[in-house]
């Protein structure tokens, strides 16, 4: 278990704190949920965890099969939903390096359901993935 601590710290914004190693990330409101957009918004972490996620399992799988994927991307995008307001769908873009072929960028694709981001999320939440 980790503990993550979050302290509001007025005008909008938090300050997270990660138990284990003491390291602090910021949060604001977003422009469009009447904040500034200083720094990241909540839902920009969840769009941040899940991109990470699928490039940490993608890593493990590319150190199983001795391979390397140093220089992979994900972008993601959120798209916001409302009624309730919640990120209604994530559209990741995944740059694979230029030596990998269509059967290994294929494979490694997989990893985007293993990842336990996704498989947190709503069962309606819509994914949409493009491979480059």
């Amino acid at each position: 278990m980790t503990t993550i601590t979050c302290t509001y710290t007025g005008d909008g914004t938090t300050e997270l704190v990660h138990g284990p190693t003491g390291e602090k990330i910021f949060t604001d409101l977003p422009p469009d949920n009447g904040g500034q957009g200083r720094k990241f918004s909540p839902t920009d972490l969840l769009a941040s965890a899940f991109a990470s996620c699928v490039l940490t399992i993608m890593g493990k799988m590319a150190s199983a099969r001795g391979e390397k994927l140093d220089g992979a991307q994900v972008a993601i995008d959120k798209i916001m939903a409302q009624n309730p307001r919640r990120v209604g769908e994530f559209v990741l873009q995944i740059t694979f390096p230029p030596h990998f072929t269509e059967e290994q960028k294929q494979f490694y694709a997989t990893a985007i359901k293993a990842c336990p981001v996704h498989q947190s999320l709503r069962v309606d939440s819509k994914v949409t993935v493009h491979i480059l």
